[in-house]
């Protein structure tokens, strides 16, 4: 496939431009593009940057799969030698994959919730 394809109508215009724009990151094809961005566009792509909305190959999942369970060894490992008495650190959070919300954190139980709670619980509130 050449650009003489494009004008003997065997591949659209808009056929390219998908195919160029779904290239991977560290296609020779995007690093020119980059490569060929003045200081100021590349600190404008930089600032409205959202990797998290990117494509992952295979590979990057399973490397984030391989440094979040890392990182749970390493958490693990940390609360068996600390002491008892010691504040224990909080587990790490997984590394954002593309197209997935980050977890909503559980809510806490105040006080003043537990008080409430315990007396519904316990009839109470009858």
């Amino acid at each position: 496939m050449d650009l003489l394809d494009v004008h003997r109508g065997r591949l659209s215009w808009r056929r390219l431009r998908v195919l160029i724009q779904h290239l991977p990151p560290e296609s020779a094809t995007m690093t020119e593009l980059r490569n060929s961005l003045s200081d100021e566009e590349l600190a404008e792509q930089a600032e409205k940057g959202e990797p998290e909305k990117g494509r992952w190959s295979q590979v990057e999942q399973l490397l984030a799969l391989v440094a979040d369970r890392l990182a749970r060894v390493e958490y693990v490992l940390i609360c068996a030698n600390t002491d008892s008495k010691s504040k224990r650190p909080q587990p790490p959070d997984p590394i954002a994959r593309p197209g997935a919300k980050p977890k909503k954190p559980k809510p806490k139980l105040s006080e003043s919730s537990a008080e409430v709670l315990f007396q519904l619980i316990n009839g109470g509130a009858a």
